[in-house]
């Protein structure tokens, strides 16, 4: 067995999920609709929380990994759907970085902007674009703790060479962090757990 399987990370309906979308082509809000549908599935499936994301090939729009939120579930605290997506892109794609001289690049897309840790995780990616549904204050506004980014991240990252778009599709991806909260889904941040 390698260090790293992806297969063990994901939940059975997410690998079923992957198996039939990996390859597809997706354009536009479609890309967010994906993130945000995986976010909402996460929940129905009850295998972790809110969150939804995938990296996609930007020129072509083909979907090259798909994550969800998985702290819970597994037990670690930084499966995050940003990190998951990440780290299976790499997987598939051979490589500890997505970054590709010569062409578009690969693009993370999220159904919530990143936190502090996720935010650290999109640096060293080498992904060249994110693109985000619910904003950090809809995320805090659900009880989750975000973290501490620099004030001006979307700068950082702009800096950096990655292409920041936040608040596609933002309603319908807040209406999946509201369904989580009210039907009693775990704050899972370990300040909560001090309170």
């Amino acid at each position: 067995m390698e260090l790293f399987d992806p297969e063990l990370i994901l939940p059975g309906w997410a690998k079923d999920f992957a198996e039939e979308t990996y390859g597809t082509c997706f354009s536009g809000y479609d890309r967010m609709r994906l993130a945000i549908e995986l976010a909402g599935l996460n929940i129905s499936h009850k295998t972790g929380g809110p969150f939804g994301a995938a990296v996609f090939d930007r020129s072509s729009g083909r979907l090259e990994a798909i994550g969800m939120n998985l702290v819970v579930r597994s037990n670690c605290s930084h499966a995050h759907a940003e990190m998951v997506a990440l780290a299976i892109a790499e997987h598939r794609l051979s490589s500890f970085s997505l970054f590709r001289s010569g062409n578009s690049g690969y693009e993370l897309v999220t159904s919530s902007e990143p936190c502090a840790m996720c935010f650290g995780a999109v640096v060293w990616s080498g992904i060249t674009s994110l693109v985000c549904g619910a904003l950090t204050e809809d995320a805090v506004a659900a009880g989750f703790d975000e973290g501490p980014k620099p004030e001006k991240w979307v700068e950082e990252l702009e800096k950096r060479g990655i292409e920041v778009v936040a608040g596609i599709l933002r309603e319908e991806a807040v209406k999946v962090l509201e369904s989580y909260t009210s039907e009693g889904g775990i704050l899972y941040n370990a300040r909560c757990e001090r309170d």
